[in-house]
């Protein structure tokens, strides 16, 4: 997933630059709004948006966003009252959070605003082929299916199928997996994900579409 940052405080964009690196996210970094509008384009997929910016204000820049894009858009600002937040949601955000903040609750809000602006349509979105097209992921149904034959999952095991085949080939990280799939940032869960992880693997037998990433976490094996 493609993060643009929009803020002008370099010290903040640098620190959530960094967080959501570690977090398995790409970024783009935008000072003002003219950059920012530059930057823009059909591969960002969320705007994190601070409202106090030299050139513009940021709640007409959201709506010269919402008039561009339907991407989602997190208001990050430090205007707090309740007259600003609702200004952000009729210039088209998404939601709104005020600094300062805790990282992890902006990460959980940039993943809910993704999962609402990601409706399964098409075979093609619902379907996910991998390891030679001899595995298919059904999103929608909650199958998988190694050859023909379904796979008998619990539905943990198949929220991490789920993860990975959101991001085919891509490394997603321990600490993201735990979050997404068991709603926390504890760590103590690292056990568990690694024992589900394992479990699934032995239901697929010799298929081994789930590789682990060393010192990152696992990918799926795209076809």
């Amino acid at each position: 997933m493609r993060i643009l940052i929009i803020e002008d405080d370099e010290r903040v964009a640098a620190a959530l630059d960094a967080f959501l690196a570690r977090s398995g996210y790409a970024t783009e970094r935008a000072s003002d709004g003219a950059s920012a509008l530059q930057l823009l384009d059909a591969h960002t997929e969320v705007v994190l948006l601070d409202l106090g910016l030299p050139d513009v204000d940021g709640i007409d820049l959201c709506r010269r966003i919402r008039a561009r894009s339907d991407v989602p858009i997190v208001v990050v600002t430090a205007r707090s009252q309740v007259t600003e937040r609702i200004k952000g949601l009729r210039a088209g955000a998404d939601d709104f959070v005020v600094k300062p903040y805790d990282v992890h609750e902006l990460l959980a809000r940039i993943e809910a605003v993704t999962r609402r602006s990601r409706p399964v349509h098409t075979e093609a979105e619902r379907v996910v082929v991998v390891s030679g097209d001899d595995v298919r992921i059904d999103l929608v149904a909650r199958r998988l299916l190694v050859g023909d034959a379904p796979v008998d999952l619990t539905p943990k095991e198949f929220d991490i199928v789920a993860v990975l085949a959101r991001h085919p080939g891509v490394a997603v990280p321990k600490d993201r997996l735990i979050r997404e799939v068991w709603n926390t940032d504890w760590r103590g869960f690292t056990h568990s994900l690694e024992v589900h992880v394992g479990a699934i693997r032995r239901k697929a037998g010799e298929r081994r579409f789930i590789e682990t990433v060393r010192g990152v976490g696992y990918r799926l094996v795209s076809s």
